[in-house]
């Protein structure tokens, strides 16, 4: 990038070290930047700067917000003895986007992954141990990923809180609404028999 001058490479550079941007992108970002609307290119570094400054975790949930405790465990208006247990705080805000869910959350900040060095003590496990044996929570719904991580996370801290007397649930997997038998992958058909319900 010699064609550039150092201020333009080290903001292509960072541009490029964003998830999912390629060089190319990188380079079309950094130019829109330059030849964008001062005004619009200074709100994006001072929304960047806001967001890095004012942002914090959830002392309670390890959810992202700006006051600890946040909204949701703040809100009088949440059963406080239903918890689902994400992996992330992103696909909590998709929970809340998606369905009508009044309970709260625990963000255990991941999934275990021994091939990258990330076990239990590296996410919020014991914290939702914490949480249970205070005697706030009464049922946890594991809404983490349906991969192999998610299940073997799922699987490792249900076991580990099974003894608290909790009643114990995961998020039902099957056939899509809409779809058709004919062309579910098996893999779903099995889930969707696994998680019947009486009719």
């Amino acid at each position: 990038m010699a064609e550039y001058s150092p201020t333009v490479v080290t903001l292509i550079t960072h541009l490029g070290d964003l998830p999912g941007i390629g060089k190319k992108t990188a380079e079309r970002l950094a130019f829109y930047l330059l030849n964008c609307d001062e005004a619009a290119a200074l709100a994006l570094a001072d929304s960047i700067r806001a967001v890095r400054e004012k942002m914090k975790i959830c002392s309670v949930c390890f959810n992202i917000c700006e006051e600890s405790p946040c909204e949701i465990c703040s809100d009088p208006g949440r059963l406080p003895g239903f918890v689902a247990v994400v992996e992330t705080a992103k696909d909590l805000a998709v929970i809340e986007h998606s369905i009508t869910f009044r309970g709260k959350y625990h963000v255990l900040g991941g999934h275990l992954s021994p091939l990258n060095n990330i076990g239990p003590d590296d996410l919020n496990i014991i914290q939702l141990v914490e949480r249970i044996r205070s005697g706030e929570i009464k049922e946890v719904v594991f809404a983490t990923n349906p991969t192999t991580e998610g299940d073997t996370t799922a699987h490792y801290v249900a076991e580990l809180i099974r003894p608290l007397g909790v009643k114990i649930s995961r998020l039902a997997r099957g056939l899509p609404v809409g779809s058709e038998i004919e062309f579910a992958p098996r893999g779903n058909l099995n889930e969707a028999m696994k998680g019947r319900q009486e009719f």
